[in-house]
């Protein structure tokens, strides 16, 4: 048996199932996927929040990750905020939670040693 078969399938290296910015999603799928316009999907791009990535026709394709935002995006406007708000409110939940996870790797590479009585 050839050795990439006998292989689980998340092991190869080229494997795009796990990646979430891989985009695999065509406008209308993306569109069908979340319950919008594709109309919707290009307002997203027009603000600048998502950039999906160009097939070589041309076309738009959204990843797993972009979908999600877009997704958070729809949530926020079916709650009657304002398109250009709801990219802010995105935008500002990013910058947090990137502003936390640098705040506890800080946290953590500055703690004391357990058993160091230096530190």
């Amino acid at each position: 048996m050839d050795q990439a078969r006998s292989e689980s399938p998340g092991n190869f290296p080229d494997d795009k199932f796990e990646d979430e910015d891989y985009p695999a999603y065509s406008m209308g799928r993306a569109a069908e996927i979340l319950g919008v316009t594709q109309a919707f999907l290009r307002s997203l791009d027009t603000a600048e929040l998502i950039s999906p990535q160009r097939s070589s026709g041309g076309h738009r394709r959204y990843s797993r990750r972009q979908l999600r935002v877009a997704a958070r995006v729809r949530e926020l406007i079916d709650q009657g905020t304002a398109l250009e708000a709801a990219c802010r409110i995105i935008v500002l939940e990013d910058q947090l939670a990137d502003a936390r996870r640098a705040n506890a790797e800080l946290r953590e590479s500055h703690e004391p040693e357990q058993g160091d009585p230096d530190r």
